[in-house]
């Protein structure tokens, strides 16, 4: 089947400084329903944007058919948008909302007549078209803003979370009419959510993002059962996350417990280790491979949630049957319900300069740091740093390499405290301890380990330990 959108080393950067998209690339075949899913400020809006041609990329390149169409303005683009707030005109009723963009295209009275009953139909909506649309309701305006969409028969038909607006019953009836209607019309569906369950149920194919980035391309099945890293996996279903290493051939350990698994890295190397509450099973007969205390048992309707305490850790597990709050439990978990991923380094990685004052310059921030460290033998007189020779060296502006482990790092509340300012991003939750992405002023980006739990978007000081950081020097230009 062939391409009927490709994106190509796609960015997009406002000011020059703010990147909402990096290096996006993706292949949308013709007929398929493909989501964008991620959460708020991921760029997937910004990529739908783009295709529509509300947006121009900073760079990269956009095809339609094989064909560029960065050139061509929305109106000329056989692409038709349905956003969140459906814009209808509310002097007007359902049939003349409809019939509004093919009147602009002067069609013949009973060529838009056939169009309009035509979509009226396929959106159940039929014998309804002098109502006014102020007297409908939210799922029904929902469908009179799909029928104007695609009553111009567009190759494409993008959806910017068109459901956010509807009540959670209201939101899964519409998402099985959707999925129905683009089986009926067999036109291509690019659909934007932040919604999971949106994007599971009606998807061919799902492209997670994060950041500006996309994280992993594939059906829900490929995304659920083999995340590529912990935002997916945290961010697709629950899971339970730790810290792990290999400790043999298809062999992990973590929760202090060898585990056989299905995964086979390097011995020793560190992995993030993924599990899914529904694969963690209560057995009874001592077969388990750990054991702990029941902190919680709540009662889900069809299954019970039940949070069991290790040392620090936590697992969560879906069983339909009930534990006792207190009691100890043998858990055991099968190969195949254990997913490993590397682990990433707990390294950043900055580029910068030191300055006049023999700081060191980098991430949109200043660190104060002891320069003699860079040259053996050197000396500092409080103003120039000289050589085990006597000469002065010369360090403003000379390029540096810093990596910062994450045991260097740390957070506060006080702005002023830390070296560098910057928003949490992201976080997720490792067994017994959050993960967090900070980002600085200037984009870019600190892994920071923390006990402590802290709210996305939180404005936070970064507390740079430079006796633990690494700096080498490069040459001046």
């Amino acid at each position: 089947m062939q391409n009927i959108i490709e994106l190509k080393n796609i960015n997009k950067s406002y000011d020059g400084v703010r990147e909402v998209c990096s290096n996006i690339n993706l292949e949308i075949k013709k007929g398929e329903f493909v989501t964008l899913l991620g959460p708020s400020g991921c760029g997937k809006s910004t990529t739908l944007r783009m295709i529509a041609g509300f947006e121009q990329p900073t760079s990269g390149e956009i095809l339609l058919n094989g064909e560029s169409i960065l050139d061509l303005p929305p109106n000329l683009r056989p692409i038709n948008t349905v956003f969140q707030r459906y814009a209808l005109f509310p002097h007007l009723n359902i049939y003349d909302n409809i019939a509004f963009g093919l009147k602009l295209k002067k069609l013949a009275k009973n060529t838009i007549k056939e169009k309009v009953e035509r979509v009226l139909r396929i959106v159940d909506l039929e014998g309804m078209e002098k109502r006014p649309v102020s007297t409908l309701s939210g799922g029904q305006q929902q469908r009179i803003a799909i029928a104007r969409a695609i009553v111009n028969e567009p190759e494409i038909l993008l959806l910017d979370e068109p459901l956010g607006a509807l009540d959670l019953k209201m939101r899964q009836e519409m998402q099985l009419e959707l999925k129905d209607m683009h089986e009926r019309l067999g036109i291509t569906f690019i659909y934007v959510t932040h919604d999971q369950e949106e994007a599971i149920t009606m998807s061919d194919k799902i492209v997670v993002m994060a950041d500006g980035k996309i994280q992993q391309i594939g059906t829900a099945e490929d995304i659920y059962n083999e995340p590529k890293n912990v935002f997916v996996a945290d961010f697709i279903g629950d899971s339970n996350i730790f810290n792990g290493v290999m400790s043999g051939k298809m062999k992990v350990n973590f929760l202090d417990a060898d585990f056989e698994c299905l995964d086979d890295y390097p011995l020793h190397s560190d992995a993030d280790v993924v599990v899914r509450p529904e694969d963690v099973v209560v057995v009874n007969d001592g077969s388990g491979q750990i054991t702990g205390k029941v902190a919680s048992c709540i009662f889900k309707g069809i299954h019970y949630e039940t949070t069991v305490i290790m040392g620090k850790n936590e697992i969560v597990l879906k069983s339909t049957k009930e534990s006792k709050v207190g009691d100890m439990v043998n858990l055991y978990i099968e190969p195949d319900g254990i997913h490993v991923i590397p682990a990433p380094k707990n390294m950043n990685h900055f580029e910068g300069v030191i300055t006049k004052y023999h700081t060191l310059n980098f991430a949109g921030g200043e660190v104060p740091y002891d320069v003699t460290r860079l040259f053996k033998g050197s000396t500092h007189d409080g103003k120039h740093l000289f050589g085990a020779d006597g000469e002065r060296i010369h360090l403003t502006d000379m390029p540096i390499s810093v990596e910062i482990p994450v045991e260097a790092l740390d957070m506060s509340d006080d702005l002023e405290e830390g070296n560098i300012t910057g928003e949490i991003i992201s976080l997720i939750y490792i067994g017994d301890h959050y993960r967090y992405k900070v980002r600085t002023e200037n984009g870019s980006d600190f892994t920071i380990v923390d006990e402590d739990l802290w709210n996305e978007f939180d404005k936070v000081s970064i507390l740079i330990d430079s006796d633990k950081i690494n700096v080498s020097v490069g040459e001046k230009n």
